[in-house]
């Protein structure tokens, strides 16, 4: 590439970024010099946003779901109305206890992973499963576990089953040291949370990919960054929650990656998912977590997550322990 070209992209990429900037509607629109910021009073909506996230805890703990097992262990939480679909198939499902269990003749993982298969496309017929993505999860009881079956990911909170995913914290440290985070406004065509904020990248884990894999996946499809480059991706834990939705438990484990991106780098939409990258300081970023709904339910935890590891939230601040403690409210196996 000529010098002058490159002068000319990297003279682009910083006007698609500043162009994105200034598409922000006045809620998003971050201030040229960061004003003094009192993270302490983020904590009370931050609060809000882990209950909000384990609105299904307290059905779970009360027993208001069917365990669904086999071989004994544990897998899923039903409805009891779904269940009593499922036993509709009785070569799949039995009753077991106070729960259901899939039948014992079904003796291997890829026997029950057809045998289920089969349910769910009837179920899906009668518009029981919407937005089939024909993407397999693991139904386990634990992450590293061998699955007991595979199933469409569509169906997993009906099954209640454990969903992993990796959620990316996309960010710029500026010559200050303070940092900034770049946000993904989703596509307002997604039939799941349309036009809300995101991630740089995000992804639930499927059967049969390395996590870091599916991070170097989610990064290219989702913001077009290059491999080399989303491969210094860190991995820094996980944040986990209990939410009840009207399929189902949605029992979520979210990996949370830190990937520090260079200031002169733009992410630039591909798969359609997303609609626009913007660069916002972190403290713009929790201002619109507490004072809007703009953001996807599950990031505000995994962004909350970046600000105590980073130093924005402190011991000293009221209801810091109780924050830290609800981020990993859901089972963590």
């Amino acid at each position: 590439m000529s010098t002058a070209a490159a002068a000319a992209e990297a003279g682009q990429q910083h006007a698609t970024a500043e162009a994105a900037a200034a598409a922000v509607p006045p809620a998003a629109v971050a201030a040229a010099a960061a004003p003094p910021f009192d993270f302490a009073a983020c904590i009370p909506r931050f609060l809000h946003w882990v209950d909000f996230c384990n609105s299904g805890a307290a059905a779970a703990a009360a027993d208001e779901f069917l365990l669904l097992t086999v071989g004994g262990s544990a897998v899923g939480f039903l409805k009891p109305s779904f269940a009593e679909r499922l036993l509709q198939f009785p070569d799949v499902f039995r009753r077991d206890g106070g729960g259901l269990a899939l039948h014992p003749s079904l003796a291997t993982q890829q026997q029950r992973t057809a045998a289920v298969a089969g349910v769910l496309e009837v179920l899906r017929g009668e518009g029981l499963i919407e937005g089939w993505r024909n993407e397999l999860y693991p139904a386990v009881r634990a992450f590293h576990d061998e699955p007991a079956f595979l199933i469409e990911r569509a169906a997993a909170p009906h099954f209640g089953i454990k969903a992993y995913g990796v959620h990316i914290n996309g960010y710029v440290t500026l010559p200050d040291g303070s940092k900034e985070l770049w946000v993904a406004r989703r596509s307002r065509s997604k039939p799941t949370w349309p036009g809300k904020l995101d991630h740089i990248a995000a992804g639930g884990q499927p059967h049969g990919l390395g996590c870091m894999e599916n991070v170097v996946k989610e990064c290219e499809e989702e913001a077009s960054i290059p491999t080399e480059l989303a491969a210094r991706a860190t991995a820094v834990g996980a944040v986990s929650y209990t939410s009840l939705q009207p399929a189902g438990l949605k029992r979520d484990v979210l990996y949370c990656f830190d990937l520090e991106l260079p200031a002169d780098f733009a992410p630039r939409p591909q798969d359609g998912e997303v609609e626009e990258f913007m660069r916002m300081p972190a403290w713009r970023v929790a201002e619109i977590m507490t004072t809007s709904d703009e953001y996807k339910e599950n990031c505000n935890l995994v962004i909350i997550d970046f600000f105590f590891r980073h130093g924005y939230l402190t011991p000293d601040m009221p209801g810091y322990l109780e924050l830290l403690r609800g981020l990993k409210s859901g089972d963590m196996s």
